[in-house]
């Protein structure tokens, strides 16, 4: 005859089934967070997007209808832009037979640290014409932390791309080297954007500064950040080399150049 449990053993199980809970919350907590990080676990991180949690919810209004005024704006889409509608940014030579697929928001602070250590990296490997570079740029982060400031810069960048591809990867390479924290909303101002324009010669021209002055490209900044979304890719930074994932952090750490440079040719078939 099977013995009834042991009170012990009831404690037991309510233990384990207290525990089993606490990880189920866990996990759909994780999957709550995975937008704002989800390339790396560090704690000082997630602290950081858990302290900007709250002013989300205070400024996601805002947020939602300057996008929606985006979206009703005239679309002008930026010369030099290709892609499907014009929402991808190609750097080096258009018929390289490998392609570098980076995925972005510049609000992103992870983003700046992959940048500081590979930025250079990944242009250097379009030099000699194997791999092209195609920029997918996000603004998920202005709806996670409020504000508009990924908006704002991206449509900035439209205007840059306008220019030219080597003024965009300047500009890219500029704001990136000068993100705000982001909790805060630095690059939401225009004053800001073109003060850091000016770091790239030749880039402030009329058109430029009208176009970042006039919003021109805000529709289409809108129609850059709908593809990310739509593009399955879960946050940044994200690179793919002819579709195959590259690991871009051992530990907390971001992978050395060379490091970095052995995946990409590895995953392009140059080794």
């Amino acid at each position: 005859m099977a013995q009834a449990p042991s009170k012990q053993q009831d404690k037991r199980v309510s233990a384990r089934e207290r525990i089993q809970e606490a990880q189920r919350r866990e996990q759909q907590s994780a999957k709550r967070r995975q937008r704002i990080v989800v390339t790396v676990s560090a704690v000082a991180v997630l602290a950081l997007a858990g302290g900007a949690a709250v002013a989300v919810n205070s400024a996601s209004g805002k947020s939602d209808k300057a996008a929606a005024a985006a979206t009703s704006a005239p679309l002008v889409v930026p010369a030099n832009a290709g892609g499907p509608n014009g929402t991808v940014i190609t750097y080096g030579k258009a018929d390289a037979p490998h392609t570098m697929e980076v995925y972005e928001d510049f609000r992103c602070p992870i983003c700046k640290h992959f940048e500081a250590a590979n930025g250079e990296t990944v242009k250097k490997l379009t030099e000699d014409g194997q791999i092209k570079v195609e920029f997918h740029l996000a603004a998920f982060l202005d709806k996670n932390l409020g504000g508009k400031g990924s908006r704002t810069a991206l449509a900035a960048v439209g205007a840059a791309l306008n220019e030219g591809v080597d003024k965009f990867k300047q500009f890219h390479d500029v704001l990136y080297a000068n993100q705000p924290d982001e909790r805060e909303d630095g690059f939401g101002d225009v004053d800001h954007l073109l003060d850091l324009a000016g770091q790239v010669p030749g880039l402030k021209t009329d058109a430029f500064v009208k176009a970042v002055k006039d919003r021109t490209y805000a529709p289409w900044a809108a129609k850059v950040a709908d593809a990310f979304n739509d593009s399955g890719v879960t946050g940044t930074p994200t690179v793919k080399v002819d579709g195959k994932p590259v690991t871009l952090f051992a530990g907390k750490a971001v992978v050395s150049p060379e490091q970095f440079t052995a995946q990409v040719k590895q995953a392009a078939g140059l080794q």
